[in-house]
């Protein structure tokens, strides 16, 4: 890893690395919040939160507007922000250059499809190489992990979630695209991807977290999801009343809130984010 940029903030550091990713095939970006507690000498391992963002945005969007810093210095947790997509010249994005897929707009999947499933290999990234290379370089400890995200990100928190529960102690996203495949964001992402026949369309439903519960998975835990009662996206893209009628039908544990007048942006994300953190920190032992 190479460190690119280190500011003091709360007692703790910001940090910027980049990675030469082998699942990525190039170099991708990611943020590390240490907090205070990381910085002791000697320094002893703490848990961290994985934040996966959503569409357009890269790995800095969540560290300058979210105000996690505060609170996760307080609680002794530190937060890994990995990029949404992996990017370059030599990558291959929408091939009508528009913002809801390619650069920006990764998905968190692994694309099975050519040219993308050299590159886009976000899922496997962010649940396998990223966390065995940043936990073995610095003193974060890899079995308390929490997994959190806005929209796009919401989706890939709660399909790693549901898909890997003995990897995430913690689950909870904030205003998340629930059943990508029966939105225009996922259908588009996912035809491109995985393809558009009935047997890839059958292979969709792994990517998909309200077809998850329908299949079978589960957690023990209980997911938080937080939406915005004014998000213009809610019922087109989000479509949260079906992630709710599906953690219902298949007794799986959610705390579900649509808060009234807020949007999809990040000043709902920063309004919100303390009780996130709060969620995590009680899950990986540093609330009592």
């Amino acid at each position: 890893m190479e460190l690119i940029s280190s500011h003091r903030c709360f007692n703790g550091e910001q940090r910027r690395y980049r990675i030469e990713s082998e699942q990525l095939k190039g170099s991708s970006t990611v943020g590390v919040f240490m907090p205070p507690s990381a910085l002791a000498t000697p320094a002893q391992p703490v848990p961290a939160l994985i934040w996966l963002s959503g569409l357009t945005c890269s790995d800095e969007n969540f560290v300058q507007k979210a105000g996690a810093q505060r609170r996760a210095a307080e609680l002794g947790l530190a937060l890994i922000t990995p990029d949404t997509s992996p990017r370059g010249d030599h990558v291959p994005t929408d091939p009508a250059g528009q913002w809801d897929f390619g650069f920006g707009a990764g998905f968190y999947v692994d694309a099975e499809q050519e040219p993308w499933s050299r590159h886009y290999r976000m899922h496997s990234f962010v649940l396998e190489e990223l966390p065995s290379r940043l936990c073995s370089a610095l003193p974060l400890d890899v079995q308390r992990l929490g997994l959190s995200g806005h929209s796009m990100g919401g989706h890939g928190a709660l399909v790693l979630g549901l898909r890997h529960p003995d990897r995430y102690r913690s689950v909870s996203a904030v205003a998340p695209i629930s059943h990508p495949s029966q939105c225009p964001w996922g259908q588009k992402a996912f035809g491109y991807f995985f393809g558009t026949t009935p047997e890839a369309q059958l292979r969709w439903r792994q990517w998909d977290a309200v077809a998850l519960l329908e299949d079978g998975y589960h957690r023990e835990d209980q997911l938080l999801v937080d939406l915005g009662s004014a998000d213009p996206f809610l019922q087109e893209q989000l479509r949260p009343d079906d992630l709710s009628l599906a953690a219902e039908n298949h007794h799986q544990p959610m705390a579900l809130f649509i808060h009234e007048g807020y949007d999809h942006s990040y000043f709902f994300i920063a309004s919100v984010i303390d009780r996130h953190l709060e969620h995590h920190a009680q899950a990986l032992g540093l609330l009592s």
